[in-house]
């Protein structure tokens, strides 16, 4: 304010500039709108206070002052509430927001998939690294190969014998000496089967069940059958154990040990006296073609 102002607003009295004190409501609501730049309100008002005398500028800026303290508590008091507000929607859309990723991640999780034991994850689990177990250690051994059965030694035949004879022959010597006879035992029963097949196993024509079992041979001496041609129906056994050489052969030694003084007896009367044969003295014509083929076999 200059010195001039000052002198003007105190010599001038009440009323003599022809102007009223009160402000214009025009003024007043121009003052009241102006907008809140403080370049702008400085300017305006000072403009405003050198246009009016002095008293009425002191009430102007007066009330001026009060208008603006007014709106500058009110701006502050709301101003919380404004922040509040902004807070409380925030927070309300945040809280919106998780509830639906919550409830799209309920959806997209199947009950189905939860395991019961649940199995730790690459994050949380600490992978352990399992060393191949290499094949020469492993606890599981390969299986030994079976061992090949052992092929029987084929004796070459002797004593004008074929293969199958000397085959024949072979098997008698095994079932004897699977018993522990002496080797005349085993000569005297070669003898005999010799006689009485020509040591060929043989059928019967009489006994169709005995061609059932392997054969060489069929015969027709009543139900005589096999290596002895021993009948089931003397009581020698069934007809599938007499048509197995073993077995046939078992019981001629079984019936020959019976015998006191066998081993003293002449062939064909040891022979003779096992097997009852109507040609008694032909058994003693094959004794000496026996000792060659078990001889040839036990070597």
């Amino acid at each position: 304010m200059r010195d001039d102002d000052t002198i003007d607003d105190q010599s001038a009295p009440s009323g003599m500039t022809g102007r009223s004190d009160d402000t214009p409501s025009s003024v007043q609501v121009g003052v009241l709108r102006e907008p809140r730049s403080s370049r702008t309100r400085r300017g305006g008002l000072r403009n405003l206070l050198h246009r009016r005398p002095a008293g009425t500028r002191v009430a102007i800026a007066t009330g001026v002052l009060c208008c603006l303290g007014a709106v500058a508590a009110t701006g502050v008091a709301a101003l919380p509430d404004e922040r509040a507000d902004d807070r409380s929607g925030t927070e309300a859309a945040l809280a919106e927001r998780g509830r639906q990723a919550a409830s799209r991640g309920e959806v997209r999780t199947p009950a189905a998939t939860v395991p019961d034991t649940p199995a730790a994850t690459p994050s949380t689990a600490t992978p352990t690294t399992v060393a191949p177990t290499p094949a020469a250690t492993r606890t599981t051994r390969p299986r030994p190969k079976p061992k090949p059965r052992p092929t029987p030694k084929r004796i070459v035949p002797v004593a004008g014998l074929d293969r199958a004879q000397m085959d024949n022959a072979q098997k008698i010597v095994k079932a004897g000496r699977a018993m522990g006879v002496p080797r005349r035992a085993l000569v005297i029963a070669v003898a005999t089967a010799m006689q009485e097949s020509n040591l060929y196993n043989y059928a019967s024509g009489v006994l169709p069940e005995s061609q059932n079992y392997p054969h060489q041979a069929i015969g027709w001496d009543h139900d005589s059958v096999g290596l002895f041609q021993q009948r089931p129906s003397s009581g020698w056994g069934e007809v599938g154990q007499l048509m197995d050489p073993a077995f046939a052969t078992r019981a001629f030694l079984t019936a020959l040990l019976e015998i006191p003084g066998w081993e003293d007896l002449p062939l064909t009367v040891a022979a003779q006296a096992v097997q009852i044969s109507a040609y008694p003295d032909l058994y003693a014509q094959h004794e000496w073609r026996a000792t060659e083929v078990v001889a040839a076999i036990l070597v």
